[in-house]
């Protein structure tokens, strides 16, 4: 088991060190962890056999975390007088190694905030990593120095090395329809949006999340190998670009199944992009993925009030 998900996740151990097509500072810094006094702490117990706490850094002009060791939801919501009963779990990326809080949560977050969507950043439990800066940068670059790599597992494979990660984010579902009163979410309408790892969890979830069950999926730069599609697999929402260097390669058999299975599925392939381009602002046309995203969201209606 160790083997299959040290195969699933060295492609995307890589990304989360990609340079994202924006000219920004691609060292890693370390900085103090910043405050979360909205994060609400999942009750999903703190990962086990994992002895480095949890730290912050600086890349590309952006924050990361790394060494997750409990998980927390952040809940970003819209003015009432806004609010459509719309929501979102957002699960940012980083190879299950760190996580792009900023461009891949926060932002994104806020974005769908601005729109009356009530959205909900997911810092989802971590693969351990050296603890200092210098000896993580190390494991990276040993781990990049091998030559050979492993067969990519199939996704139920994947799936099977993602438990932890797939409790936090049943919890995350668990706790919005706890609370939807509260925070004026319509629980039938609770959708979930990942980028590279987080879409992988996102599909994850959806596959295997058992009452997570969400309402619409986004996949943003994750992988996009063939699945056994579930009859009642939720509308789908992909984007990807054509110069990615880890998944634009690898076919389209995620999409195609989705449409043979007769399920709603969107899927903008863009010229160039690369990979982690989230949030970003660039000369690319990826950059006008969340506004296709949102666009997608009215066209089914989840932008408009609920009742």
């Amino acid at each position: 088991m160790k083997r299959l998900l040290r195969a699933a996740l060295l492609p995307l151990m890589m990304i989360a060190f990609a340079t994202p097509a924006v000219a920004q500072d691609d060292r890693m810094t370390p900085i103090a962890t910043p405050a979360q006094p909205t994060a609400i702490p999942l009750g999903t117990g703190t990962l086990p056999n994992a002895p480095v706490p949890e730290s912050w850094h600086s890349q590309y002009g952006s924050v990361f975390a790394r060494n997750v060791r409990d998980a927390t939801l952040t809940p970003f919501l819209p003015d009432p007088a806004k609010a459509t009963g719309t929501a979102v779990v957002v699960a940012p990326g980083g190879g299950f190694r760190t996580l792009s809080m900023e461009n891949e949560g926060w932002d994104v977050a806020k974005a769908l905030q601005a729109r009356g969507v009530a959205a909900f950043v997911l810092k989802y439990r971590l693969n351990q990593t050296p603890a200092g800066m210098p000896a993580f940068e190390r494991s990276m670059n040993e781990m990049f120095s091998a030559t050979a790599r492993p067969t990519r597992p199939t996704p139920e494979q994947q799936i099977a090395g993602l438990a932890p990660q797939i409790a936090d984010a049943r919890a995350a579902f668990a706790l919005i329809r706890k609370r939807a009163g509260e925070w004026k979410v319509d629980p039938a309408r609770i959708g979930m949006i990942g980028f590279s790892a987080g879409a992988m969890l996102t599909m994850a979830t959806t596959l295997a999340g058992g009452d997570a069950n969400p309402t619409f999926i986004a996949n943003i730069y994750g992988p996009l190998a063939p699945v056994t599609v579930p009859a009642d697999a939720p509308p789908l929402f992909v984007a990807l670009a054509a110069d990615d260097p880890f998944f634009a390669n690898a076919g389209f058999g995620l999409i195609e199944r989705w449409h043979a299975a007769k399920r709603p599925v969107e899927f903008h392939f863009y010229e160039q992009g690369g990979h982690g381009f989230g949030m970003y602002s660039k000369p690319t046309t990826s950059t006008g993925w969340f506004d296709a995203f949102a666009r997608w969201l009215d066209m089914h209606g989840w932008t408009k009030r609920a009742g």
